[in-house]
């Protein structure tokens, strides 16, 4: 009897043990997600789907396999796959680039997503952009002459605008707000705001 004893004590306590330990798991793993995707803008919170992973990898090289290393080629490629993503109201959270392609719609935030999330593949710097009731890319391309589009230049640094709503839109897609209206440039995969002093839309 003593003996059934310490062993139902010994066993209960290794699953107490094993309980504890999953719920702080459980509570580590959901403060990391808050941390990684979860960024309050003045009275909002934006949430981000960005990711990096096998599908995003296998999309971006198949998408810029033609371009041979061409930047404005491999950017202009990423870019013709999202805008041709029937846009569609996304009512709930911002999905992943994955649920975006496989679904085959999606709104600013979830094209936003994806088209970043491949551009980070291949290496490109590139930012979202907050403004009233939309979201758009920047993405870094030191080639201004080739393109002769204006450039968002941030601290200096030359970013083009990359609209994924507007079908067939091209790098350098016109910028129709006001720097006043720009509500935060983000880093999703840092999930921080960028801090600038300096904003300026310009050749």
């Amino acid at each position: 009897m003593l003996f059934q004893n310490k062993f139902i004590y010994y066993i209960s306590l290794i699953i107490s043990i094993i309980f504890i330990a999953l719920v702080f798991y459980m509570i580590f793993t959901s403060f990391k997600i808050v941390d990684r995707q979860f960024l309050d803008i003045e009275d909002k919170t934006y949430v981000n789907q960005v990711k990096i992973d096998e599908f995003t990898h296998s999309l971006a090289k198949k998408l810029t396999l033609h371009c041979k290393n061409d930047k404005i080629c491999e950017v202009q490629s990423m870019l013709d796959f999202t805008t041709n993503i029937p846009y569609k109201v996304n009512e709930s959270i911002a999905r992943s680039a994955r649920n975006v392609v496989t679904q085959n719609f999606g709104d600013c935030d979830d094209k936003s997503n994806l088209l970043i999330s491949l551009l980070h593949v291949k290496g490109y710097e590139a930012y979202f952009v907050l403004v009233p009731k939309h979201i758009f890319v920047i993405v870094h391309l030191d080639i201004n002459q080739s393109l002769n589009k204006k450039a968002l230049y941030v601290n200096g640094k030359a970013f083009y605008k990359l609209e994924t709503t507007a079908t067939n839109s091209k790098i350098g897609f016109p910028l129709k707000y006001s720097f006043e209206q720009i509500e935060a440039i983000i880093d999703p995969f840092e999930n921080k705001k960028i801090k600038y002093k300096s904003l300026e839309y310009k050749y």
